[in-house]
């Protein structure tokens, strides 16, 4: 589907969505997922987004603003068009005022996560064999651990250091 023919709301839903998936893939630090970096680049990534925030919001009135001007706003239970219409212009105003609040915030989380790194550990953890899985690292292949490594021990690869094989 194309974002010609999608609504808004249907766009809106789908940003929505994206940000439910990524609080559930960061609830567990793993592959993609684990250093500072990996939190560098997802902050600034919202922050771009809570930027783009209030632009949204500006828009999302364009519908109420023109049908009030037009005379063609309604208001449910009898309620006072024009105040309902101030009232939710109000509302619009603080939600974006809000919105760029919360864009200056993550600006500035952004920044304060910038210097941050992680030390690595450059030795992979191995299990000792028959407890799990062994590193091969000439071939990067895990296999089960059992001395079945599919070259033999005394490789001579650049890769392999054949005290850590098994």
């Amino acid at each position: 589907m194309t974002t010609q023919t999608m609504t808004p709301a249907s766009l809106a839903d789908q940003a929505a969505e994206a940000v439910r998936s990524i609080n559930h893939v960061t609830r567990v630090t793993g592959e993609g997922w684990q250093y500072p970096g990996d939190a560098y680049t997802l902050i600034g990534s919202l922050a771009h987004l809570s930027r783009m925030l209030p632009q949204a919001l500006t828009q999302a009135m364009q519908p109420v603003s023109e049908a009030h001007q037009a005379g063609l706003l309604t208001a449910d239970g009898g309620a006072d068009v024009d105040q309902a219409a101030s009232r939710a212009v109000q509302t619009a105003r603080m939600a974006i005022a809000r919105a760029q609040r919360l864009s200056q915030a993550l600006d500035a989380l952004h920044s304060a996560v910038a210097p941050l790194g992680c030390q690595v550990d450059d030795e992979p953890d191995e299990e000792p064999c028959g407890e799990g899985m062994c590193q091969c690292y000439c071939i990067g292949v895990r296999h089960p651990c059992g001395c079945d490594c599919p070259h033999a021990t005394d490789c001579d690869c650049d890769f392999c250091d054949t005290r850590d094989q098994h």
